[in-house]
């Protein structure tokens, strides 16, 4: 092998080094996968997380990939990628070696500068997406109002999810729920005994979340006004995409996304005990189609010649100076802004990320052609629990940005 390509592999693809906690996280025994129970206990997540699809008593639906897959080539020159965080230099082997990442990519212009997958884990593992569903969720949203098979944004939930008919949820307009504004009281602290926590329990329940959604009532804020991070939102556009189309999410995500982005497998949605898809973070694919995913809205919705998603709607989605002020960087929150379902950066560049808890992430800035996927296992949920996980890969990013010719400014 030339000195050339052994240069590319050595820094696209790493050399094999310590994997923080692995003993921990189930090492040993080849990390298990766990059962309904257990899956989400620190020795099985490693194992349950890449492979939800094998957790005894979990129900889930396929999204079909199309026959032929959309190629991802490597780039033909390495390029080493390096940041900085807390005023020290590291390359990205020691963000390996210092983060639980089970799997990171990175694309520029369509080409794979780095793919690392960690922990055992191989191509074919299809990692659990968390709150990135969410963003799916959204885009899928985005196509149905352009088929006009949602009539406006403005419509009321319950005009097309009936069961939520005069509940303060079904009353929330589809916009507000994409912006997570309903103005609804809804916990999610991550700790066991919040309004999240009663949702995932009743996910398997016969009737699945529907009750919870119906429960819903006490109000913190008049609609539209105030970003509050609720996942019940986002199980509401689920659920409004259902009575719209007349199918399942799995149906839409395939035919509207994966089949037009030409994943290379199939991917697949947990449902819960109603039949109805996790649609606020039970998505699950492989690092490069969640690559593909990534390069689509990068190419501003498009696939060569073809509109995927509606440029305008996923510019309204994703563009901060779109948003009302109070969702806007640093408004929002203390660091991002909040569009239709995605994160938005403090950038002049249109920049914007996918967010899933315990470090699940993917960046996007359209004008470079630069995305960063990253799946980890990280010990707490979110930056609520600990905030320095999140700032190094806020850090990595910025890293990317830098080492590939892209704007943080």
């Amino acid at each position: 092998m030339k000195a050339g390509a052994l240069l590319w592999l050595a820094l696209a693809c790493g050399v094999a080094r310590a994997e923080p906690d692995a003993d921990l996280l189930g090492a040993a025994r080849d990390y298990p996968v766990g059962s309904a129970a257990t899956w989400y206990q620190v020795p099985y997540r490693v194992g349950s997380w890449s492979a939800l699809d094998q957790v005894q008593g979990f129900h889930v639906r396929r999204v079909a990939a199309p026959a032929q897959a959309q190629p991802l080539p490597r780039a033909a020159q390495p390029v080493e990628i390096r940041y900085r965080y807390r005023n020290i230099g590291y390359t990205l082997q020691d963000y390996l070696e210092r983060q639980r990442a089970t799997g990171l990519l990175v694309l520029k212009d369509g080409e794979i500068v780095a793919e690392h997958y960690r922990y055992g884990r191989k191509e074919d593992a299809r990692f659990l997406s968390f709150s990135m569903a969410k963003s799916v969720t959204s885009l899928l949203v985005g196509v149905a109002l352009d088929k006009g098979l949602i009539a406006s944004l403005d419509d009321p939930a319950a005009k097309y999810a009936p069961a939520l008919a005069g509940t303060p949820y079904g009353e929330t307009a589809i916009r507000h729920l994409l912006r997570m504004s309903s103005g609804l009281t809804f916990t999610e602290r991550y700790d066991g005994n919040d309004d999240v926590a009663r949702m995932t329990r009743a996910f398997d329940a016969p009737g699945g979340t529907a009750e919870v959604l119906r429960s819903i009532s006490d109000r913190h804020s008049p609609a539209g006004t105030v970003f509050k991070y609720a996942s019940a939102e986002t199980e509401v556009l689920g659920r409004v995409l259902a009575g719209a189309t007349g199918r399942t999410l799995a149906e839409l995500t395939s035919e509207w996304l994966w089949t037009p982005i030409g994943a290379e497998r199939d991917a697949f949605w947990r449902i819960g005990g109603d039949g109805q898809e996790g649609a606020y973070a039970y998505f699950n694919a492989t690092l490069r189609d969640y690559a593909r995913l990534g390069l689509l809205l990068a190419r501003d919705g498009r696939v060569g010649e073809r509109q995927v998603v509606p440029r305008e709607y996923l510019l309204d989605a994703t563009d901060a100076k779109r948003q009302p002020a109070a969702f806007r960087p640093r408004r929002a929150t203390p660091f991002f802004g909040y569009g239709y379902q995605f994160w938005l950066l403090p950038l002049a560049e249109r920049t914007f990320a996918l967010q899933g808890v315990y470090g699940q992430g993917l960046y996007v800035q359209p004008a470079s052609g630069i995305v960063l996927v990253v799946t980890s296992v990280w010990q707490q949920a979110s930056g609520q629990q600990d905030p320095a996980p999140v700032e190094e890969r806020n850090a990595l990013w910025m890293g990317v940005l830098r080492s590939l010719g892209g704007r943080t400014d």
